[in-house]
């Protein structure tokens, strides 16, 4: 069988073909164009957030600007690109180039017109990090200037052709209470729009739940867990994880004379040490007979944050770790980063071509309905393929499952989810066994999986949309059987 994403491009470009000299033309180039694109993910979240500060962290550099300067009020995309290079395209002429220093470790740029004259940034960097997926940085959320909100729903909500920027979204919550929830119940009100598989919640600034005492982030687990249940968020998001935003961004460039003045802290007194680290105001400031003066203390508060201060004192006391890259990595796991790259990894990246080729079938459905005098036999070959394409099948149940509309028990939406690929999309993973589990602990557990959903989907007292359902997982069971099969046939 064909996969969907091949069998998408094939159809973009027979569009492509068969609106070749009409105004819908460059519309549909602009989608084969983005099918080729690595996946967009959009960060996004209320003002003060902490998102260009998350955004550093995933590219492992401090590239996004985090004061509230002009540029953090404009939608700016980073991509991996052979050179570097920020292009300004405004709401209205056509794109320039725009030159750029370093200002205190970010990008330094001048817009050269206001914000609200600027459609988005595009910064072309060449980094690892940004080879699998392009991070669209927006403005706050919530902003008290309208316009400024209004930029970032352009880019998560579908534009006026009905298609969103963005194919999947990381939403930063930065305090725990209802706010959030509330605005993205109103944000995703049409429930067409509802799509939890593509979205991840992020507890920001999760060292600021716990006081920043050392365990901050051990607190801020449970509360995120907390959330993650929540009914409401768990029909806008797959979970809710949580991230220390500022220590992740710093500790992957921890430069050797921090490490030293951890190192000097760590053996000093300790009544003195817990003196200074009452208050950040006291850390930065009060007179001390420290080996490390105010201003190096108050340099350190404003990179690692008070939390990143005492675990890194903590860290370095007493030979845990020694050496500038191994505090680097001990406060990167520390973090909370590594959990978010790898739900980026196992969800999003896993499942890239899948939502590409839904965002691009959307798109595709738009012209095609505008424009019916030309379709020829498209539209009946859109339908095929959204019709047969068991894995937006497979998304669409993860999300009713999530949203409530499949009345499953518990366990059972537990382990559907996890069938479905909503902890990885790889085969173990799905069936809730290890990494490197062998080919008879797989066929055995998908034995039983198969077995389990077809008498659900069977059983006369199920409801219908449990039958729907467990029609569902049945063929994703034989899909992996199949596939099994051939992988041992290979071998």
């Amino acid at each position: 069988m064909t996969p969907l994403y091949v069998q998408v491009r094939g159809f973009v470009a027979r569009a492509c073909a068969g609106y070749a000299g009409t105004p819908a033309e460059p519309q549909l180039r602009q989608i084969a164009g983005r099918l080729a694109e690595p996946l967009r993910v959009a960060i996004a979240g209320r003002v003060k957030a902490g998102k260009s500060t998350l955004l550093n962290a995933l590219v492992g550099q401090e590239l996004a600007a985090t004061d509230a300067g002009e540029c953090t009020r404009v939608v700016t995309w980073y991509r991996n690109g052979p050179t570097y290079r920020i292009m300004l395209h405004p709401v209205r002429g056509i794109p320039r180039q725009l030159p750029f220093g370093r200002l205190s470790g970010t990008l330094g740029l001048e817009l050269g017109m206001a914000p609200d004259d600027v459609d988005r940034l595009v910064v072309d960097w060449p980094s690892p990090a940004l080879r699998a997926v392009t991070l669209i940085d927006t403005p706050g959320l919530g902003s008290a200037r309208a316009a400024v909100s209004g930029r970032t729903e352009a880019a998560l909500v579908p534009e006026g052709d009905g298609v969103g920027t963005a194919d999947a979204v990381v939403y930063l919550m930065r305090h725990v209470h209802g706010d959030d929830v509330r605005f993205l119940d109103a944000f995703h009100d049409d429930p067409a729009q509802r799509r939890p598989v593509n979205t991840i919640g992020v507890l920001s600034k999760a060292d600021e739940v716990g006081h920043a005492r050392t365990d901050a982030l051990d607190s801020a687990e449970k509360i995120a867990g907390r959330y993650a249940r929540d009914p409401r968020v768990r029909g806008l998001c797959q979970t809710v994880v949580p991230v220390a935003g500022l220590l992740a961004s710093s500790a992957a460039s921890l430069k050797e004379s921090e490490y030293r003045a951890f190192r000097v802290l760590a053996a000093a007194p300790e009544a003195e040490v817990a003196r200074l680290l009452t208050s950040a105001d006291r850390f930065a400031r009060a007179e001390s007979e420290v080996d490390v003066p105010a201003a190096g203390r108050a340099d350190l508060l404003a990179r690692y944050g008070l939390f990143g201060v005492r675990l890194g004192i903590e860290l370095t006391g007493g030979g845990h770790v020694t050496g500038a890259r191994a505090l680097s990595g001990e406060l990167l796991a520390r973090s909370g980063l590594h959990r978010l790259r790898s739900l980026l990894t196992s969800q999003f990246a896993a499942r890239a071509d899948v939502l590409k080729a839904r965002s691009a079938l959307q798109a595709v459905e738009l012209v095609l309905r505008a424009w019916p005098d030309r379709t020829g036999g498209l539209l009946h070959e859109w339908e095929r393929i959204v019709a047969g394409a068991h894995e937006f099948a497979e998304i669409q149940l993860i999300d009713s499952i999530r949203v409530g509309v499949v009345l499953f028990t518990t366990d059972e939406a537990r382990d559907a989810e996890r069938l479905l690929g909503a902890a990885g999309v790889d085969v173990p993973s799905r069936l809730g066994l290890p990494a490197d589990a062998g080919r008879a602990a797989v066929r055995q557990a998908l034995g039983a999986q198969l077995l389990r959903w077809q008498r659900r989907a069977e059983h006369p007292a199920s409801p219908r949309d449990v039958r729907d359902a467990a029609r569902v997982l049945v063929r994703t069971c034989e899909g992996m059987l199949l596939s099994e099969a051939r992988a041992e046939v290979l071998s």
